[in-house]
């Protein structure tokens, strides 16, 4: 039996420096809210009203929930389609993609 990747979900964006966004993901509503500062992009994750992280800077091609143990049922992560830069809000959206994995890695 061979491991299948799990998909990746393309979550929309707005080239906005501070946004709310709800997301059905997993059976669930994701409530994401970013927002830029000087010193980068940070997100804030909810799930079903309760807030579950903030304050987590956003870094290209790095996963941002980390940890099953929070009850989010997978992990998301920015892709810079132009090199490796962090993302900032000017080209969220087009540059700089927010994905969803569901689950967890065994």
């Amino acid at each position: 039996m061979s491991a299948q990747a799990t998909p990746l979900v393309m979550v929309p964006l707005a080239q906005q420096a501070a946004q709310v966004l709800k997301v059905p993901l997993s059976g669930t509503v994701m409530q994401i809210a970013l927002r830029q500062r000087s010193t980068g992009l940070y997100a804030e994750f909810w799930q079903n009203d309760t807030r579950c992280l903030a304050g987590i800077l956003c870094q290209d091609r790095t996963w941002l929930i980390r940890s099953k143990a929070l009850g989010i049922a997978g992990d998301f992560c920015f892709i810079d389609t132009q090199g490796t830069q962090d993302p900032t809000y000017t080209d969220l959206g087009s540059r700089y993609l927010l994905l969803y994995r569901a689950g967890w890695p065994a």
